[in-house]
């Protein structure tokens, strides 16, 4: 039996070029089983017709919040009880930027609001739009309230200009959903039941508008561990530092900070139904003590002086918070004398086990894809993997995680 076969699937259609690709996503869905039903907004007829949209999907197609011809409603709230799953394919940056601000003006943005489905928005924009900051905070903000985002692609675009922005291909649009109800319906999830939090990126510390201490950390480590939880099927909790990548999976929520006090907020909050903390952010230690609410000018002297202070010490505040039955974990990334400051912050914050990572390691640490680790527990008993990708890595940890859970041992 296939996949999708008997999903109900509802379709919103934007004005974007792309909405030629519609009527092939249409298709292919058709053929894996799905029942399709479509909404489109006014914009997205000047691209593609109604007309060919209800004929592939042999249902009407909806549009406006009222049947012009018939003066009836369009009950946007049966069309979204209806669907197993929504996906907005392609979704134009301005539709993007209303559905992130809850405005709601036409039917599709009505539908998304009343829908209690999971949700799936696949842009396609040309890439100076995709990369505007605008466009990305829309998109955390999307992610955040749960929904998921289909990464675009490269390749040539509407303008003539070669890059990101590309709508995923009709293909691979089909391959989310399935994953999506593959993960619904496979078994052997060891984790299910369980609540996660995860900690990942930097944190910026503000110095003046335009300028923060920070460090490199990209954020994959963490990312790749939250995934590695929600395949387990624990409900994770993700709190993200500035990062330019994030989490696609459906039950990874996202919480956006910046600053390390924002980062402690949300993990003190957020920890208090965790049964599982793994904090792998790579917190700034220290912060400016004064915040200059204007531009601080360059001087004529060579030496500017910033007086820092601590940032809160999230893992130790965790530690302290821990309850019999809760995992927490921490994240060691080091310089020198690595295994006697790694084994020394377990006892001194309470962990179950730390994560050691050292930048001595080639291909380890900040910006890479990979990553070497040594895994130490309360007993102080270690255990070392081999240079592997982080999503490999992530599995190791995860894989540790569910070993000591079932033996009891943490």
């Amino acid at each position: 039996m296939k996949v999708l076969s008997g999903k109900k699937i509802l379709l919103g259609v934007t004005g974007s070029i792309a909405a030629y690709k519609s009527a092939v996503l249409v298709r292919l869905l058709l053929k894996e089983g799905a029942e399709v039903r479509i909404v489109m907004t006014k914009a997205a007829e000047d691209f593609i017709t109604p007309l060919t949209l209800s004929t592939l999907s042999k249902n009407k197609v909806h549009s406006g919040l009222v049947n012009d011809k018939e003066a009836l409603w369009n009950n946007h709230v049966e069309l979204g009880l209806w669907a197993d799953v929504m996906i907005i394919a392609p979704a134009s940056a301005n539709t993007i930027a209303k559905l992130a601000h809850g405005q709601c003006d036409d039917l599709l943005s009505a539908v998304y609001l009343s829908a209690r489905c999971a949700v799936f928005i696949a842009p396609a924009m040309d890439e100076d739009m995709w990369n505007h900051p605008a466009t990305q905070k829309n998109i955390t903000a999307l992610q955040s309230f749960g929904n998921q985002i289909i990464p675009v692609e490269q390749g040539e675009l509407a303008s003539g200009l070669f890059g990101e922005g590309r709508m995923a291909e009709p293909e691979n649009i089909v391959g989310f959903l399935k994953n999506y109800f593959e993960q619904d319906t496979s078994a052997g999830k060891r984790l299910k039941g369980k609540k996660a939090l995860v900690t990942a990126g930097p944190t910026h510390e503000a110095i003046d508008p335009v300028r923060f201490i920070g460090n490199h950390s990209s954020g994959k480590m963490g990312i790749a561990l939250a995934e590695a939880l929600a395949d387990e099927g624990a409900e994770v909790e993700l709190v993200l530092g500035p990062s330019s990548l994030t989490a696609q999976h459906r039950s990874v929520k996202i919480t956006p900070v910046v600053s390390a006090d924002e980062m402690y907020e949300a993990a003190m909050r957020l920890f208090k139904t965790a049964d599982i903390a793994i904090m792998s952010a790579a917190v700034a230690d220290y912060a400016p003590e004064n915040f200059s609410s204007q531009k601080i000018k360059k001087h004529n002297g060579d030496v500017l002086n910033l007086s820092l202070k601590k940032t809160p010490d999230i893992l130790r505040a965790l530690g302290k918070e821990k309850h019999n039955g809760q995992i927490l974990a921490g994240f060691a990334l080091e310089t020198n004398d690595e295994m006697m400051n790694a084994k020394g912050k377990i006892d001194e914050k309470n962990l179950d086990f730390i994560v050691l990572n050292s930048l001595n390691d080639p291909g380890a640490g900040f910006q890479y894809d990979t990553n070497r680790i040594t895994i130490i527990d309360r007993k102080k008993e270690i255990f070392t993997y081999d240079l592997k990708s982080k999503q490999e890595v992530a599995k190791d940890i995860v894989e540790f995680i569910v070993k000591k859970i079932v033996s009891s041992e943490l």
